[in-house]
């Protein structure tokens, strides 16, 4: 992948595997979108073609059940389907890189062989339980408690905005809580917990602005008990590890919203060509023409973006800064191009059943989940010393 920035060509294997997911995105996700936008219902049936294709495995060994791919391919899927549909989108994302990553990064060999192999088929989704109604962004105030009891931790706490967290192929959450400590330093640590396990309820789904077919719930837990082995990782390293699963996924997030800030330009040509006014298409007017290369301008900026800091990744250089600005500018792109977009469709942008009015109430959630925006310039001011 790294040739990329030296060539300015992706690989065979990269550009195939775009191909095959825009393919998938215009032919089988596209055309049910508006449905479960409007009915607010999960796409088991995308999801299932997903599986089908191998996506959920992509950047996992094939000892595990993977593709064998890396977590660029992850990234170049998450944007073809951002292009069409971001609910389908984050619950590809949310479902590797939240549910699967964090057993594959930290978790050791028993637990790796239990869950992989079902969570890379994409039979199964696994959710990340960060975030607290108390929390947001201060993710190290985590008020929810695993204790010790007799060979099993007893979990008690709630949890807030958590993807892929009540569909029924649900598997497992982890969770992150405090099992020790003073009030000044918590020790918090990770912990799986199957899906069903008696105390654990998924409440009921949110009404949101967007992302109407993406899956998410508050969860509470109440005397949950799951065996002292589901530890996932060292105890106390739960919130550095989480950090590091946090990092990565700001790449992922990126790439899903460099895809829909460039479903917003294809859009938005298609339309400047067809639809005219006082007698020519409204593309040849260039207060149009401009605005839409201003969106394609941050849809390419992002892009780079995104594939510089994919790269740093892969080739295990620090990569913190890259991906928060990637994130940053990505999140950015989507929701200035969702704008436009709007905008250039007139009265029709604000008809739901075109995408451009889906990419604008989707887009916003971009600036705020993993990670606010406010956070990322926080992030790359530390690295810059500040």
């Amino acid at each position: 992948m790294t040739d990329f920035l030296a060539t300015g060509t992706l690989p065979d294997h990269y550009q195939q595997l775009a191909k095959t997911v825009r393919d998938f995105a215009q032919s089988v996700v596209a055309p049910v979108s508006a449905k479960h936008d409007e009915e607010h219902s999960f796409p088991y049936e995308v999801v299932a073609g997903m599986a089908d294709m191998g996506l959920f495995g992509l950047p996992f060994p094939e000892e595990y059940g993977g593709m064998g791919g890396d977590y660029f391919a992850l990234c170049l899927a998450l944007e073809e389907l951002g292009k069409v549909d971001q609910s389908v989108a984050i619950t590809l994302e949310a479902g590797v890189s939240l549910g699967a990553m964090p057993i594959y990064r930290f978790g050791n060999e028993k637990q790796k062989q239990e869950w992989l192999p079902l969570l890379a088929s994409g039979k199964a989704l696994g959710a990340f339980g960060l975030t607290e109604p108390g929390g947001g962004s201060d993710a190290g105030a985590t008020k929810t408690t695993a204790r010790l009891d007799d060979g099993h931790w007893v979990i008690n706490g709630s949890k807030q905005f958590i993807t892929n967290s009540g569909t029924d192929i649900t598997k497992l959450v982890t969770v992150t809580a405090v099992t020790g400590g003073g009030a000044s330093k918590k020790e918090i640590s990770s912990i799986l917990v199957p899906v069903p396990t008696p105390g654990f309820t998924a409440e009921p789904a949110y009404n949101k602005v967007g992302w109407n077919a993406s899956d998410t719930h508050p969860l509470s837990f109440d005397d949950v008990r799951v065996p002292e082995e589901n530890l996932l990782g060292e105890r106390g390293r739960g919130y550095a590890n989480f950090l590091r699963i946090l990092d990565e996924g700001r790449i992922a997030i990126a790439a899903l919203s460099v895809g829909a800030a460039q479903g917003c330009v294809d859009e938005s040509v298609k339309y400047a060509k067809e639809r005219e006014a006082f007698g020519r298409p409204i593309g040849a007017n260039q207060a149009i023409a401009f605005k839409i290369a201003r969106m394609e301008a941050r849809a390419h900026t992002a892009r780079t973006a995104y594939y510089d800091a994919a790269a740093m990744m892969l080739a295990g250089k620090p990569f913190k800064k890259a991906a928060a600005v990637a994130k940053m500018v990505a999140s950015e792109a989507a929701m200035d191009n969702a704008r436009d977009a709007t905008q250039i469709f007139g009265g029709y942008g604000f008809m739901n059943e075109y995408p451009v009015a889906r990419h604008y109430r989707d887009s916003k959630i971009l600036e705020i989940g993993e990670g606010t925006t406010e956070v990322q310039l926080m992030l790359i001011g530390r690295e810059l010393g500040l």
